[in-house]
């Protein structure tokens, strides 16, 4: 009942639209069981009376037929054409709601879900509950009225042969009952696979370049396979199940004619149900049996759009680690002091990959953040905007727990460049200016400058509107690096966080961007995570971080008198080069 009544909110900014699609229904309904109506009162009376007396008046018949099959007709088209509409526009509304959604959905959220399964909820899962959204009430309240409508008129034709009826539709369906069960379990399972599917697809095609500089083609067509066999699999089951469910009242729907010839007969005989009633009682049992069929065919939408709606609310219903808090305030006029106090995190509450770290950084200063991979120094910097919350301990900044101000505010604080850097699909200018929405062609060309990456996009053929490919294929890695630094520019925050910015380039790319980054570093808090020790010489404090913690702190010269990890760390990587000054 609880996911009925969220399905059925999504009705409410179309209430009109609906009450419309359900009159005209009624309209339908009531007019296809007028017919039989009709044709029997013009049997029994009408074409009994005088020959002029109908030769007189059969043609207002047919006019007044007409009008009512015209009316017919305008109800039909507001159902099939304004009824798709209501569903395509409430189809809308989830997918807003759900994409809305999935953007405040914390990191561990994508951790742990594929991007593939979560394009199946969004395109084919909201398709199938848009389809039941428009014809499902629609079939149930025009087949629900036939149908009581069809019973109360058989039984003013004949009780006992409708008793008989009734019997039959009653086994017909608790059988269908039962099958519907086990179909509602099969169709959520092909929810599951062709989600699995889309995963595989998406997974594939995401590292289409890997795939083929490995020559793994076959590998994947291998994978794919499975997972579509899979799917199949459960195809197979739901159309099997299907078959049965329509054969089976398909043969219950023999039933009652079988029932309605012999019980008739035997009415006849007995001279309790005249034969032209025994007619019209038929085309009565096809009105019956019409919106049975109905029901049949709509068996299949219906478990479709439930287990698409059901996987809907399943995301809907997650709640982000990471919200606001009610009295959340802005971070304004932020100067750029942080506090690590004490901190201890872990992910699903499970091993500490950070213990009890202490750090101060003062505003304007440079702090570099060195050691192995996996030793938590972009945990670290990835729990200063929140991405993941502290487990133990807090985070300050100018002296106010980031805990306790409104996320916004928090990240528009703070620019993040990262080794791997994430174009979208869209011109350079776009790309840049996603830094500040709505800046200026001015304020994009002044960022790529400081960026110094305005002359390489100018000899582009396009320039700024150049198309750069899905996640920039179209550009190296230092162009796309430097286009990432010019996004930061633009967004111009008083906190800045370098995530090994520098260490997938080239030395001739290196110095260009390290030029453009200490530039960006003037004058604003800096946290560098870097491997290329040469980067952070100039460091205000050099912090050697593990998985055991802190190991070391001090700035390039100290550590390398100290003659422990870091000093290991650089002797290794310049091999004695540099003498210690």
């Amino acid at each position: 009942m609880n996911i009925w009544k969220k399905f059925l909110k999504y009705y409410k900014p179309y209430s009109f639209l609906f009450f419309m699609d359900m009159f005209c229904a009624i309209i339908v309904s009531v007019i296809d069981l007028s017919f039989p109506i009709i044709l029997n009162y013009l049997s029994k009376t009408f074409f009994l009376k005088d020959k002029s007396i109908i030769l007189n008046t059969i043609g207002y018949i047919g006019i007044g037929l007409v009008v009512i099959y015209i009316v017919k007709y305008f109800c039909q088209y507001f159902i099939a054409s304004w009824g798709h509409i209501m569903g395509a526009r409430m189809e809308s509304n989830m997918r807003e709601d759900l994409f809305n959604h999935l953007q405040i959905l914390p990191f561990s959220y994508y951790d742990k879900n594929n991007t593939g399964e979560m394009m199946s909820k969004l395109i084919s899962d909201l398709f199938d509950i848009s389809e039941l959204a428009h014809h499902g009430p629609e079939n149930i309240f025009i087949s629900a009225l036939k149908i009581i409508g069809s019973f109360i008129i058989l039984f003013t034709i004949n009780v006992k042969m409708t008793l008989i009826l009734c019997a039959v539709t009653a086994v017909m369906v608790i059988v269908a009952v039962v099958q519907n069960k086990n179909m509602k379990r099969i169709f959520m399972e092909n929810r599951r696979k062709i989600a699995d599917v889309n995963t595989r697809i998406q997974d594939s095609l995401s590292g289409i370049r890997v795939v083929k500089s490995f020559a793994n083609e076959k590998l994947e067509k291998k994978k794919f396979s499975k997972s579509n066999d899979k799917y199949l699999e459960t195809k197979v089951e739901s159309y099997t199940a299907m078959g049965k469910y329509i054969a089976g009242n398909s043969f219950f729907q023999g039933a009652l004619y079988i029932s309605i010839i012999v019980s008739g007969g035997i009415f006849i005989a007995n001279g309790s149900l005249k034969i032209t009633d025994l007619a019209i009682y038929a085309l009565y049992i096809n009105i019956f049996i019409n919106p049975i069929d109905v029901l049949i065919n709509f068996t299949e939408q219906f478990q479709k759009g439930y287990a698409g709606f059901k996987r809907f609310i399943e995301v809907m219903e997650t709640q982000p680690e990471i919200k606001d808090k009610e009295d959340a305030v802005i971070l304004e006029n932020v100067k750029g002091n942080i506090e690590f106090k004490d901190v201890s995190f872990s992910y699903d509450q499970k091993e500490y990959v950070l213990e009890h770290i202490n750090i101060n950084i003062q505003a304007g200063k440079n702090i570099a953040l060195v050691g192995p991979s996996g030793g938590g120094k972009t945990t670290l910097c990835s729990l200063l905007p929140r991405f993941y919350d502290v487990t133990n301990g807090a985070i300050i900044v100018d002296g106010q727990d980031i805990r306790d101000v409104k996320l916004e505010s928090l990240r528009n604080s703070i620019g993040v460049v990262q080794q791997d850097v994430y174009m979208f699909a869209g011109t350079i200018k776009e790309n840049i200016g996603y830094g500040k929405p709505g800046a200026t062609d001015e304020e994009i060309i002044e960022a790529a400058k400081e960026a110094n990456i305005h002359d390489y996009i100018m000899q582009m053929e396009n320039g700024y509107d150049t198309y750069v490919g899905e996640r920039g294929v179209r550009l190296s890695g230092g162009q796309k690096q430097r286009i990432s630094i010019a996004r930061v520019f633009l967004k111009n925050p008083p906190i800045l966080i370098l995530d090994e910015a520098t260490s997938a380039l080239d030395n001739e790319s290196e110095r260009y961007i390290q030029n453009s980054l200490e530039k960006l570093s003037k004058n604003r808090t800096t946290i560098v995570i870097a491997h290329r020790l040469s980067t952070i010489r100039n460091a205000d404090e050099i912090i050697v971080i593990n998985n055991e913690g802190i190991q070391e702190r001090g700035n390039h010269s100290e550590l390398l008198k100290k003659e422990g990890i870091y000093a290991y760390y650089y002797n290794m990587q310049f091999e004695g080069l540099d003498s210690v000054s």
